[in-house]
C-alpha cells in the first residue's frame, strides 16, 4: 500500500539543546534506514517549513501507523496521511511509480 505523507514538526524551544540533537540523530537513522528497506520511498521537505512530504510503501496501515509511531520525534509531530492507488491514466505499473 502506498501512502502520501505529511509531516509538521513543532519542537517546543525550551527543550534541552542535547536532547532535541540527539531525538534529530536517531529520527536520521531511522529514517534512511526505513529507506534503504524500500518502506520510505520519498522524502521532500517543505521549503519554509519544519516539515516534510513523504511516501511510504509498506503492507498496510497498520504497518504505516507502527513506523510513524516508532519515529522520536512523533511527540512533536502533526501527521496527515492519504492513502494512494494507481491513477487509471498513468502510464507506468504501480511498482514503477515508487
Amino acid at each position: 500500500m502506498i501512502f502520501h505523507v505529511h509531516m509538521t514538526v513543532n519542537i517546543p524551544l525550551d527543550l534541552d539543546k542535547t536532547y532535541v540533537d540527539d531525538l534529530k540523530a536517531k529520527e536520521k537513522a531511522l529514517s534512511q534506514d526505513l529507506q534503504r528497506q524500500g518502506k520510505w520511498t520519498h522524502i521532500w521537505r517543505i521549503a519554509g517549513k519544519y516539515a516534510n512530504i513523504s511516501i511510504f510503501n509498506v503492507a498496510s496501515a497498520g504497518e504505516l501507523h507502527d513506523i510513524l509511531m516508532s519515529l522520536p520525534l512523533y511527540p512533536f509531530m502533526q501527521v496527515e496521511v492519504t492513502a494512494l492507488c494507481q491513477h487509471y491514466s498513468s502510464i507506468k505499473n504501480e511498482e514503477e511509480a515508487h
